[in-house]
């Protein structure tokens, strides 16, 4: 058997509402993953996405990176890290172009001046546009299918879609991951990272809406010919929910979070009324039972408020019957029971739950294969794009086993410590809950230098230029 080899290791780490997570990943030639090792910590810090506390953040930074060099044994110097939040905003724009002569050929040049010229639109104080993507080209109004160049006419128009953050916002996340002694290797948009490993080429083709439920925003990306078309942050998500829970049952929040999680159901006709929680009282008082159907409800309302903004803005974005695959839930609040059936029913598309398989080796342990985990591995495969990008992409040398004249790589083996549950959630009457199955593709992938370049590939060059910029790295005010 000829031997794999493996590129050097590459550390996503996933700044959230809720958790911090740092994920330890290294590629082989044939472009999978393998999870190394997995550090987590509760995000104190941070709100909707964005570092609040910068103290409380560097603590669980350090906090995630020491469970993940323990896990992995890797010793973690440099990672790629997750940007989002309420502040990531986005619009659309139409450019015009004189070319002059009628028979003038479009050039490479015409494009890129037009693009320059989008970045100089007006956009809020304290922002700045991190990316302008073309949809649609037009020469003289007749629309030209991908690139202009080559052609020729006398005027260019074109449809742009622009992204805009806040530098305030990325300063105080490279700020923190800075005082938590790492170097900050790059800067990703989380929605692309999480559509780079829970979506496949044909879906962003076919047309796809890409739903990341997280902890304080829901994240919305809209894709079709392979192309974003829409992008949309929601201030509602995961901890809405656990506030109701908290509210609606009377409980601790940390017990809230562990009864969304444990036991939570989108839908209220899978659950009985003869199905009871009971969980420890406070203080001694006596155990407070909870309704399984009354703790779906408290769910369900919730769910219906956020798939209305979602569905919103899919309608609006104008592309509601052109998603051909519908949509993909993805994040941690993708993992409630029956949700898939609730947005079907209530958005009337094709839905699955994303799971960060694609990329992954199928010795990867069950519990990683997790929605919430999407952004972090997609963080990983981004660090390899950009590392390719910029020719710092190399082969390290692995020590090498012989057993019964097999040859075999050595790999270090990835370790998941079971966490303790805090508090104590049982049945009354003991409930048989019948498992959702997941559909899950197999899709060979073909070795990573050979890859075509993706759509993202190139949103991320600039995307990285951006953050790059000495402006927004140093602690001055944007000018």
């Amino acid at each position: 058997m000829s031997e794999i080899k493996k590129y050097q290791v590459v550390v996503g780490l996933d700044i959230g509402t809720t958790k911090i997570a740092a994920i330890v990943g290294q590629m082989d030639q044939r472009g999978k993953i393998s999870i190394l090792g997995i550090g987590k910590s509760d995000s104190n810090g941070v709100a909707r996405g964005e570092v609040v506390n910068i103290e409380m953040t560097v603590a669980a930074i350090k906090s995630a990176v020491a469970d993940a060099e323990r896990q992995s044994g890797v010793t973690i110097s440099e990672v790629f890290v997750g940007i989002a939040g309420e502040h990531i905003s986005s619009m659309q724009n139409n450019g015009i172009h004189s070319l002059g002569q009628p028979d003038t050929e479009v050039t490479e040049a015409h494009v890129k001046s037009m693009i320059d010229d989008m970045f100089r639109i007006a956009v809020n104080p304290g922002e700045k546009i991190i990316h302008v993507i073309p949809q649609e080209f037009m020469i003289d109004n007749n629309p030209v299918p991908r690139t202009p160049v080559g052609m020729c006419g006398s005027r260019l128009s074109a449809n742009f879609h622009i992204i805009t953050g806040r530098v305030a916002a990325a300063q105080n996340i490279k700020k923190c991951v800075e005082r938590a002694g790492l170097v900050m290797k790059g800067l990703i948009l989380e929605p692309l990272a999480s559509s780079a490993s829970v979506l496949s080429e044909e879906e962003t083709e076919a047309g796809v809406a890409l739903v990341d439920i997280g902890g304080g925003t829901t994240d919305i990306a809209i894709f079709q010919d392979n192309v974003i078309r829409h992008t949309a942050v929601i201030p509602l998500a995961g901890n809405i929910i656990t506030e109701d829970i908290k509210t609606g049952c009377m409980v601790l929040k940390k017990q809230a979070e562990k009864l969304k999680v444990r036991f939570g159901h989108a839908l209220p006709e899978g659950t009985s009324d003869d199905e009871i929680i009971s969980i420890p009282g406070i203080g001694g008082r006596p155990r407070k039972e909870i309704s399984m159907r009354n703790l779906a409800n408290i769910i369900n309302a919730r769910l219906e408020e956020i798939f209305q903004h979602v569905y919103f803005e899919i309608k609006s974005s104008g592309y509601q019957k052109k998603l051909i695959a519908g949509i993909v839930i993805t994040g941690g609040g993708s993992q409630l029971k029956h949700l898939k059936q609730f947005v079907e029913y209530h958005t009337g598309l094709s839905t699955r739950i994303g799971y960060p398989t694609e990329y992954l080796v199928k010795e990867t342990k069950e519990e990683l294969k997790n929605p919430i985990f999407a952004t972090g591995v997609g963080l990983i495969i981004k660090g390899y794009d950009q590392l390719r990008e910029e020719g710092l992409l190399k082969i390290v040398e692995e020590e090498l086993v012989f057993e019964k004249g097999v040859e075999q790589v050595v790999v270090p083996q990835t370790v998941i410590e079971e966490e303790e549950l805090e508090i104590e959630l049982d049945f009354e009457e003991e409930v048989e809950e019948t498992p959702i199955e997941q559909k899950k593709e197999v899709r060979q992938e073909a070795p990573a230098q050979q890859r075509q370049k993706k759509w993202w590939d190139k949103l991320i060059e600039n995307t990285h230029e951006w953050f790059g910029d000495e402006r927004v790295n140093s602690d001055n005010d944007f000018k």
